[in-house]
C-alpha cells in the first residue's frame, strides 16, 4: 500500500507539471554514525556478477527490473538484463539543451538525471527526467545557477533530497577546487536545509576531481564513487559537526564515474567501465 502511494504521488507529479520539482516521497533517512569517534575505515571487496557492452557507457549506469540504462553525456541507452541486447536509446545530440548528464536511478518507470553545464562557468544544474517505457524527456527542473558547483548526483530521502555537487581543479571557477565539492540538503522543493563536507582523506582521494556518483544503500548509508579510483566509499551522518563520517572503503572493478543501485533494496549495483564501453553488475558486501 505504501509503494502503490509513494507511486501515485510520483505519477501525480509527472502528470501535473514538466517544470515542478520531484517530491522526493517516502525515501530513506541517511543513517548517522553511532560511536563516538572516527572510525577507522574497514577495507571491503565487491563481486562483479556480469558485464554487458554498451555504446553509451560514460558517465555512469542505472537499472530496473528488466533492463539496465547506459548513461552518456547526452545520450542514454536502454538493454535488456537477460542478454544485454541494446532495446531503445534517447539521444539530444547534434545540438544538445542537456549537455553533461552526470547520473541517473530509476523510481516509479521514470529515469531521474542530474545534469550540469559542465565544464563552463557559471555553473548551471538541473534534473531531467525519462519515461522508461518510451525513452521520451518527460519533464525538467532547473536548478540555475549553483555556487555549489556542478551537480553530479542526487537521491531521494524523507525529507527531499540529498544532492552532490563538484568542483574540479582549475576548471569552473578559479577560486574554489575539489576541495569545495560537498553534499547538499534539500527539501521537496529543492530549498537548501542543510548539508555536509566530504572527510579530508575522501577529498585527497578523489582529487583533482569529485564524487562522480553517489546513492543511498538499503543500509541507510551513503556510498560515493570518484571520478577515477576503482573505489567506493561508504559515509554516515555525523553525530556533529559538517564532515561526513567515513566508515568502509569498497574496491570495485570500476574506475569511478556514477553507478545505481538496483531494484527491490538489492546489494547490487550497476557501473560503467567508460574506458572499456562497459556496464557492470556487481554485488557489494555489506558492511559489517
Amino acid at each position: 500500500m505504501f509503494q502503490a502511494s509513494r507511486i501515485l504521488i510520483l505519477f501525480a507529479f509527472l502528470s501535473a507539471s514538466a517544470t515542478a520539482a520531484p517530491p522526493g516521497v517516502g525515501g530513506p533517512v541517511l543513517r548517522q554514525h553511532e560511536g563516538e569517534t572516527v572510525p577507522t575505515p574497514v577495507m571491503l571487496k565487491a563481486k562483479t556478477l556480469t558485464v554487458y557492452d554498451a555504446a553509451e557507457a560514460d558517465q555512469g549506469a542505472a537499472a530496473d527490473e528488466r533492463h539496465f540504462y547506459a548513461i552518456d553525456n547526452s545520450a542514454i541507452g536502454k538493454y535488456l538484463l537477460a542478454d544485454g541486447s541494446a532495446v531503445a536509446q534517447w539521444s539530444d545530440l547534434p545540438s544538445p539543451g542537456i549537455e553533461h548528464l552526470n547520473s541517473c536511478y530509476v523510481e516509479a518507470a521514470q529515469l531521474w538525471c542530474a545534469n550540469s553545464n559542465y565544464p563552463a562557468a557559471p555553473m548551471g544544474s538541473s534534473i531531467e527526467v525519462f519515461d522508461t517505457k518510451t525513452m521520451e524527456h518527460h519533464a525538467t527542473h532547473s536548478l540555475g545557477m549553483m555556487e555549489e558547483g556542478s551537480l553530479t548526483w542526487f537521491a531521494a530521502t524523507e525529507g527531499g533530497f540529498l544532492a552532490s555537487f563538484a568542483h574540479y581543479d582549475q576548471r569552473g571557477v578559479p577560486y574554489k577546487d575539489h576541495r569545495y565539492s560537498s553534499v547538499v540538503i534539500f527539501d521537496k522543493q529543492w530549498r537548501r536545509t542543510g548539508g555536509w563536507l566530504f572527510p579530508k582523506v575522501i577529498t585527497d582521494l578523489m582529487a583533482p576531481y569529485a564524487a562522480s556518483g553517489g546513492a543511498i544503500g538499503p543500509d541507510g548509508r551513503l556510498y560515493v564513487s570518484g571520478h577515477d579510483r576503482p573505489e567506493i566509499y561508504v559515509l554516515e551522518a555525523p553525530i556533529s559537526g559538517p564532515y561526513l563520517t567515513h566508515v568502509a572503503t569498497i574496491s570495485l572493478e570500476i574506475e569511478g564515474q556514477a553507478f545505481a543501485f538496483g531494484p527491490a533494496n538489492s546489494q547490487i549495483i550497476y557501473a560503467v567501465d567508460r574506458k572499456l564501453g562497459l556496464v557492470k553488475a556487481i554485488e557489494l558486501p555489506k558492511i559489517p
